[in-house]
């Protein structure tokens, strides 16, 4: 009789488990349109996709070294994945030519643009909106793009406090995604 109660509990247990897992689909695929939602509002909104344009003016690097300071964005290995160049309140990375960084490689669109850019634009907004920044001070960001593969992000009216953590924060995105194309290839 004990034996018989027991297959009973886990009989019940079992049919518990798979209307859990059925209602937990059902979450799931409405987190995934959630998702899709919100990335869609968020490209209309704050995530500037845009070609590089064609009739801007070649820039030699002997001009672009005078006016900007480079930082080199390495892996901790010592492998060049981009530079970054500062000028006053203007940010510009440039990925090295070497390397194709998909727009669509996490944590990219997750983390450097919602957690980071987004963030400090929304900030900007905020303060803007009570006063507290001139609107032509507000932090914007534009990504230049061939096709897919990001050519150059380009950052205005970047504050001293904010351009470390851009740094950082780009540091760890690129190199996350170069791992992630190294152990894919």
């Amino acid at each position: 009789m004990a034996e018989e109660e027991k297959v009973k509990k886990i009989a019940k247990l079992r049919t518990i488990l798979e209307k859990r897992l059925q209602e937990t689909e059902i979450e799931l695929e409405g987190l995934r349109a959630l998702l899709e939602f919100t990335d869609s509002v968020l490209l209309e909104v704050g995530f500037k996709r845009a070609e590089i344009p064609k009739a801007a003016p070649p820039v030699s690097p002997q001009a672009t070294a005078k006016r900007e300071e480079a930082i080199p964005i390495r892996t901790v290995t010592g492998e060049l994945l981009a530079n970054l160049y500062i000028e006053g309140k203007y940010v510009r990375i440039v990925p090295d030519e070497k390397r194709d960084f998909n727009i669509n490689t996490p944590p990219f669109s997750s983390f450097f643009v919602e957690g980071v850019l987004i963030k400090m634009q929304n900030k900007d907004r905020e303060a803007a909106t009570k006063g507290e920044v001139p609107p032509d001070k507000v932090f914007l960001y534009d990504i230049a793009l061939e096709g897919d593969l990001i050519r150059e992000i380009t950052i205005r009216n970047v504050t001293p406090e904010r351009v470390q953590d851009i740094k950082s924060a780009i540091r760890w995105t690129l190199e996350k995604m170069y791992e992630k194309t190294r152990s894919s290839a």
